[in-house]
């Protein structure tokens, strides 16, 4: 629903003004008070627009997963023509195939954890996501969805290797290296990363030295999608610190997780961590640079 302002604003018939001359400047201001210098009417309304703006993508937000030409297979779609555009499209879908794979890792176990979670919805260059209304009742269940990703998505890169040897495919074998990395990258322990997640069961004060590790790469190796992370994560990162350090029972019931628990989490994440770096260094291709 939009109400008669919104039209005014976008579209909406506007009556004409005739020119505003000093007769008219008087009149407006029956007290003969000077009228605002230019640039404090140009930032007033600049604000003003800012404001509507960011009321109209907080509304876009809110109802993106809800557009169905963002289901699963249109988004994917989308990704595919995006990284196409770069790699070309063969791999561009092996590309997305594995990211799928990786999402859905984190789709089963939030349904297993009885959380209602949507199908992955990709964004080009950026990944894709899943939405829901949590991560579970606890740290441990927030850890089970976080590393059920890296899980699977280490099992969908790993059966790349058969392809690429039985063919002798360089195409696999990089679409194998490029999961393997992106999974490790994704056990960096800082939030909303997945060893984050990983983190709220282990050990949560590991989120300030992912947090660090980001913060280097952001200003090592600038990249949109790093200083992304970098700024999502020092919001998120000190927010649920501080709620960690200052909530009442409720917080300290979600963050209590047994000793025995602990450590099987921190022996699947320094695991994967293992098979991942292994996978990477088995499917390194030396690149060759024409003279």
């Amino acid at each position: 629903m939009t109400d008669q302002r919104d039209q005014d604003l976008h579209g909406g018939w506007l009556p004409p003004v005739a020119p505003e001359g000093p007769s008219q400047r008087a009149a407006d201001d029956p007290f003969g008070r000077q009228r605002r210098p230019w640039w404090r009417r140009a930032g007033s309304g600049l604000i003003a627009t800012l404001v509507v703006i960011g009321a109209k993508l907080k509304t876009i937000l809110v109802l993106l997963p809800k557009i169905k030409v963002l289901t699963t297979s249109g988004s994917m779609l989308v990704s595919v023509a995006a990284y196409a555009l770069i790699w070309g499209w063969r791999f561009a879908v092996g590309f997305v195939v594995l990211l799928f794979i990786h999402e859905m890792g984190h789709v089963i176990q939030l349904r297993r954890e009885g959380v209602e979670a949507s199908a992955p919805v990709f964004i080009p260059f950026m990944g894709a996501l899943v939405w829901a209304k949590s991560l579970g009742g606890n740290a441990l269940a927030e850890a089970r969805v976080g590393l059920a990703g890296p899980i699977l998505g280490t099992i969908g890169s790993a059966a790349c290797l058969p392809i690429a040897w039985a063919t002798g495919s360089d195409l696999w074998t990089a679409l194998a290296f490029t999961g393997f990395f992106l999974n490790l990258f994704n056990l960096l322990p800082v939030v909303p990363l997945d060893g984050g997640r990983a983190m709220a069961a282990m050990a949560p004060w590991m989120w300030f030295a992912g947090l660090a590790i980001i913060v280097a790469l952001a200003f090592l190796r600038p990249n949109p999608i790093i200083v992304l992370i970098a700024v999502i994560g020092a919001f998120d990162v000190f927010h649920r610190w501080r709620q960690r350090r200052q909530g009442g029972e409720a917080t300290r019931e979600y963050y209590r997780v047994r000793p025995r628990d602990r450590a099987l989490v921190g022996l699947v994440y320094l695991g994967l961590i293992a098979l991942l770096v292994l996978g990477m260094d088995a499917t390194h291709l030396q690149r060759s640079i024409p003279n």
